[in-house]
Parts: C-alpha cells; structure tokens; sequence
C-alpha cells in the first residue's frame, strides 16, 4: 500500500516538474521580451501571477484567503511569509495583486531556463558574501523608488529541521522597510510544507490557507528599532502558527 502512494506521490510530482519548465519553455520567448526593459516589469509581474495560479490549480492546490486589511495597489509594502517549501513563491504571487521583487537565492540562477529569467527579475543574494548582502540593499531601494514592492522570507531559508515551526529572521526586510517607510505585511503559509515540502514522497492536493495579517507600520522607526520590528513580527506569525498546530 505505501509503494502504491509513493508511485502516485512520485507521478503527481513529475506531473509538477513538467508543467513547471513546460510553461516556462512556452512562454519563454515572450519573457525575453517583457525582462528586457525594466518598465515592463509589471507586466512580467501579470504573467507571473498567471504562471502560479495555473500551476497551484492544475496541482489541486485550493487557495483560501483570510485579510486583515487590504492593500493599496499605490503604495509599496514589505511581503513577509515563513519558508516551508518551494510552493511558497507560487502561492506569494498568487495571493498578492501588488508588483513585487523577491530577493533571493543567488544559486537559483544556475537552473537552465528558469534560471535565466529569475536572475533579471529577482534581487540575488550570496549569503556567504557580505559584497552580495550589501548589493542587495542597493537594488532593492532603486525598485522601491520606482513604485514596487518587495518580498523576503525573513528566514532567509527553508529550516533543515522539520520540527522547527519558524526559524530566526534575518534583518534586511526590517531593515529595508524602516530605510522607506514602508509597512510590513505579515503573512502565515499553514499548509506549505504539508502539501509540497522538500521531502519527495509526500505532499497531497489539497486547501492551501494564506492568512494576510493587519499591517505593521513603520513611519517614524529608526534603524535601532529594528530588532523590535523583527521580534514583532516573528511572534505574530510563530504564534499563529502555533495556535493553528494546536488546534489539529
């Protein structure tokens, strides 16, 4: 019985992989187009949103929303979530109608195709670089005066431990929100990591729940209030989290 799930866990995964790099390969000619000027980033961004909506669909993903406050398509935000998974970027540009950048890893990049639009699309960091940590401030502040937002898992990646709810947060989203006066919007993923984590024989269709947290301002912080924002924000989604396990 567990080699007849693992056989349609491993088909249902396959069937992802394929349709992941085959809407790539499709619409990889009209993207080479639209990353080519960076005005036409939102755009790109409308396609994107396309790409992961097809994808949780065809996987038997059903998103459900709950929002505490809704955005302003005018203003820029800082996406926050917990890192659980790699649906986690589908199901971020699923749920959020705001152009947004994702910061994130710079070894990505070597994937064939998909590495080449994720490199003129994201902000790519090296960890192990303080250079690449510092260009990265950079970057995210000329897209941020250019009317978008951005988005940083705060973890800064997928906890090796499973049993770990919510890892550390790092401080560059913190950071970067008090630098522009931008409020950070807190989100917890439940069903990440039970529905499609990083252990290949496991995952399932099924509900996806986003909850989208009231919004934490951050007009008149100063960077030494950094830690405090960091805190405030891990405790509200760990606590959510939390309370959500519990009720399991």
């Amino acid at each position: 019985m567990k080699t007849l799930k693992n056989i349609a866990i491993l088909f249902w995964r396959l069937w992802f992989y394929a349709w992941l790099i085959g809407m790539i390969i499709v619409i990889f000619p009209v993207l080479i187009i639209i990353i080519s000027r960076e005005e036409w980033y939102p755009t790109f961004f409308k396609i994107a949103r396309a790409w992961a909506k097809t994808l949780l669909l065809i996987m038997g993903f059903k998103v459900k929303i709950e929002q505490e406050e809704p955005f302003d398509i005018h203003k820029s935000y800082m996406f926050s979530a917990n890192h659980t998974s790699m649906i986690d970027i589908m199901l971020m540009l699923a749920v959020t109608k705001n152009p947004f950048v994702f910061v994130g890893k710079a070894e990505l990049a070597k994937i064939p195709i998909f590495g080449f639009v994720y490199k003129r699309t994201c902000i790519l960091v090296d960890r192990s670089s303080q250079e690449s940590r510092k260009a990265v401030f950079t970057e995210a502040q000329r897209r941020l005066q250019n009317g978008l937002s951005i988005c940083i898992f705060p973890e800064g990646q997928v906890p090796s431990d499973e049993s770990i709810v919510l890892d550390d947060f790092k401080n560059g989203a913190f950071i970067l929100a008090i630098e522009h006066q931008i409020p950070i919007v807190p989100m917890t993923f439940y069903d990440c990591k039970k529905r499609f984590s990083y252990t290949f024989f496991s995952g399932s269709p099924g509900k996806m729940r986003v909850k989208i947290h009231k919004f934490i301002k951050t007009k008149g912080l100063e960077i030494n209030d950094k830690n405090n924002l960091k805190k405030q924000t891990f405790d509200l989604i760990y606590n959510d989290l939390i309370t959500d396990l519990e009720k399991k």
